[in-house]
């Protein structure tokens, strides 16, 4: 599955996360590993939108796990240890007025995910691996 997901676009964040978990459930795939793939694919599609205008998400599903890869093009992150860390955050005001951006984003899809591995660079972007083993 592919999904191109639009920056800036708050309306429409998380429909990705939305329209997998709808696939997941057709597929017969138990309860637990679809929320746990939901909410960690949403935190990471809603950081997409906010931190770095979009990009792409892939999902390969076998019978063993769920891998969602999300690339960006954005700034990247300066600090991934310390973008971990619940609470902090870099999001803008106008974001956190929205009721985004508090920092548990990234806490959140670790303790969704069996694998998580983030990778990224300054002025090119980041890719975040998720995988959920069912």
């Amino acid at each position: 599955m592919h999904y191109e997901v639009a920056g800036d676009d708050l309306v429409w964040a998380g429909a990705a996360a939305s329209d997998l978990k709808n696939e997941l459930k057709r597929l017969g795939i138990c309860p637990e590993v679809i929320r746990k793939t939901a909410v960690a694919m949403y935190e990471a599609e809603i950081n997409m939108v906010i931190h770095a205008d979009g990009g792409s998400i892939d999902v390969d599903i076998s019978p063993d796990s769920i891998l969602v890869t999300l690339k960006d093009n954005g700034v990247g992150i300066p600090d991934i240890e310390k973008a971990m860390i619940e609470g902090y955050s870099t999001a803008s005001e106008e974001v956190r007025d929205m009721g985004f951006g508090a920092g548990m984003g990234l806490p959140n899809i670790k303790r969704c995910a069996d694998v998580l591995k983030i990778t990224s660079e300054i002025g090119v972007g980041t890719t975040v691996e998720i995988q959920v083993n069912i």
